[in-house]
């Protein structure tokens, strides 16, 4: 320390930033003296405590004292308030001198409360440290545990207090659920595996990188916080790109995904298109004589498989095709194959290379890598067909199978006579459960005393998920949406009756993709697409189903005639817009009342189902229960697990 330091000077500068602060509580209208967890909490020492030790605290979230009667020393910011003759003053003074002499090493005494940390002891040590910009504060932490209400707040919390637990961390926050088990898992890290002390350096040094480089690019203003942006980046980039990344780089690919950052702070980030907007009579036609003929356009469509093996990315070649007879001369079109085989990346920026400027990429396994490549190729059109992902650079597209779903179920019911109803389910991802449930309305519909049973072909496959059933004695079942190409004889598609001489094929959903592509490309042309995305600050999901003409039933001549004339007022009702297969009243498997009476679920309610109805024998698996293919598709579009009952 200098021999001309002077004390005066720094509790004078202190204190001037204390009555700087409390100008600025007494213009917005909020309590202009320091917080006390006495007034925050007054029943703090009846609820359960926990010690933990000294610990590192971060001085932003320490808010407040523990007692009364300190409060009027400081401002909200910690910094002191009494006059500088007052013997507050000369202790302010003489602890600013020891720190810069040998430094404050005792540690403080604190009340933690929701991450907010009172002081119990040290609220002057606490004052020269923040005013010397102290980055973390060593405490003696006695953490109070909120009793378990139910509500987000309080469940966030205990998110964080169970990962705390094993990563010791406790300085990123963020403001949805299920984040920080996100971010354990994108650090390639098991449910509840502790973290070495390597891994907390590395990650610290990397929170605080990302934090500066947010800052930067103007975080600060924004409602949601650092972690939050942070899960963004890392979907994005990478953890090991960011743990390794530069200052300049990061801040850099900060400022190209801003607006995937921003959209952190939306509480609903997601706008889901249910149809296609319709136009004037006569105006797409019109457009169509008048505009400009546009440059040919080329097109990529992306599989994680080949059509040879996956009867899904048959059905997206087949919509392949179709757009290159409905768009002869106008659009040219690139197919690539198994691009999980490799790197999914590098063949979308080949196609770039190739000078594809919109991109489907057809599998959800695909994501990840889209949004990468949005990121960096702004002027491109990337779109994953996948649902309920909040991601501002890639549009994401899926069908509202569960419409077609609940007419199958409502065949199978009145099919089944007294006998149950088998369904085989691939992944547990959004859309599907929607789909389970719907099913299952359809058979109540029909037949209420039928029960439907649940089986998983991610488990151990198609044949196996059908030998449980068939072993039950349950014949009438829905299988797969789509016909695998290796398999000739038909087996395991749509909705089928197995019996000892064969299996009888009775409906089927068809995948309409050619005209989901057809309806976008069409968009894109006009620049509607476009517009669409510059007019919304959140990220499009597009929903479409029946009555855009991108899903449909099939009926086989077996199926009986009155069976069938429900099937088709059904579809009627469905695509027009008067009946709902999510009508109340409905009920979960564990007696739930999920909507009341005419009642219906909102769409987010239905992307997001993670319950089954009542009527349903089975359960959704466990993430450790699926096969390879299963994990890697449920790890990016899987649904949130029900919630456990407070204890």
């Amino acid at each position: 320390m200098p021999d001309f330091y002077y004390p005066d000077e720094d509790y004078e500068e202190a204190r001037k930033l204390g009555q700087k602060e409390v100008r600025l509580c007494t213009v917005k209208g909020v309590p202009s003296c320091l917080t006390s967890l006495e007034e925050v909490l007054p029943t703090y020492r009846l609820l359960q405590q926990t010690r933990l030790g000294v610990i590192q605290v971060p001085a932003q979230f320490l808010v407040g004292t523990a007692h009364t009667q300190r409060a009027d020393c400081f401002a909200p910011n910690f910094m002191p308030l009494l006059p500088e003759s007052s013997e507050f003053a000369a202790k302010w003074k003489s602890l600013c001198r020891s720190h810069l002499e040998v430094g404050i090493r005792d540690p403080i005494k604190a009340f933690e409360y929701r991450n907010r940390f009172y002081v119990e002891e040290g609220n002057k040590r606490v004052s020269v440290l923040k005013f010397f910009g102290a980055d973390m504060i060593p405490a003696e932490v006695t953490r109070i545990l909120p009793e378990r209400d139910g509500s987000r707040e309080t469940e966030l919390y205990y998110e964080f207090v169970e990962f705390n637990r094993y990563s010791g961390i406790n300085y990123i926050e963020f403001s949805k659920p299920g984040s920080y088990a996100l971010l354990q898992q994108m650090l390639g890290k098991e449910p509840g595996e502790p973290w070495t002390e390597e891994d907390r350096r590395s990650f610290s040094a990397a929170y605080c990188c990302f934090r500066e480089a947010y800052e930067a690019n103007g975080g600060g203003r924004l409602s949601s916080t650092v972690g939050d942006a942070m899960l963004a980046y890392i979907r994005v980039y990478g953890y090991p790109s960011l743990a390794r990344g530069g200052a300049a780089e990061i801040k850099r690919s900060v400022a190209r995904m801003w607006e995937d950052i921003a959209l952190q702070q939306e509480e609903a980030p997601i706008a889901v298109l249910l149809d296609p907007e319709e136009e004037e009579p006569g105006g797409k036609l019109l457009s169509r004589v008048f505009r400009k003929k546009p440059a040919v356009r080329r097109v990529a469509f992306i599989h994680d498989k080949s059509p040879e093996t996956s009867g899904w990315t048959l059905g997206h070649e087949l919509g392949r095709r179709h757009i290159e007879k409905v768009f002869e001369g106008e659009i040219e079109t690139a197919a690539y194959y198994n691009a999980t085989e490799g790197d999914p990346l590098a063949v979308i920026e080949q196609a770039i290379a190739d000078g594809c400027t919109t991109i489907f990429t057809t599998s959800p396994r695909l994501l990840p890598a889209s949004l990468r490549a949005a990121v960096d190729h702004p002027k491109e059109i990337i779109l994953n067909c996948s649902l309920n992902k909040s991601h501002r650079y890639v549009r994401t597209y899926y069908a509202r199978m569960y419409e077609v779903k609940f007419i199958l179920g409502a065949i199978a019911g009145a099919l089944a006579g007294g006998n149950p109803v088998g369904y085989i389910c691939d992944y547990p991802i959004f859309g599907q459960i929607a789909g389970i449930n719907a099913f299952a309305l359809g058979v109540q519909m029909a037949n209420p005393r039928v029960k439907v049973h649940l089986e998983w072909s991610a488990v151990d496959g198609v044949a196996a998920a059908t030998r449980r059933l068939t072993d039950q004695g349950i014949c009438l079942i829905s299988s797969q949406d789509l016909m695998p190409p290796q398999d000739r004889d038909n087996s395991g598609f749509g909705l089928s009756l197995i019996t000892e001489s064969g299996q009888v094929h009775l409906a089927m959903p068809v995948w309409q993709w050619g005209v989901y592509y057809e309806s976008i490309l069409r968009r894109i042309q006009d620049n509607s697409f476009q517009q669409e995305y510059a007019d919304s600050t959140k990220a499009l999901n597009y929903f479409w189903g029946m009555s855009a003409g991108v899903v449909d039933l099939l009926c086989a001549d077996k199926v009986p005639y009155g069976a069938k004339k429900m099937a088709f007022l059904l579809r009627k009702g469905i695509r027009a817009g008067v009946f709902d297969p999510f009508e109340g009243p409905l009920y979960a498997q564990d007696g739930r009342r999920m909507a009341d009476e005419g009642q219906t679920l909102s769409t987010e309610q239905i992307i997001n189902m993670n319950w089954l109805t009542e009527n349903i024998v089975g359960a959704i698996p466990d993430y450790d229960q699926l096969d390879e293919v299963g994990k890697a598709t449920v790890g990016i579009v899987g649904v949130e697990p029900p919630a456990e009952e407070p204890k």
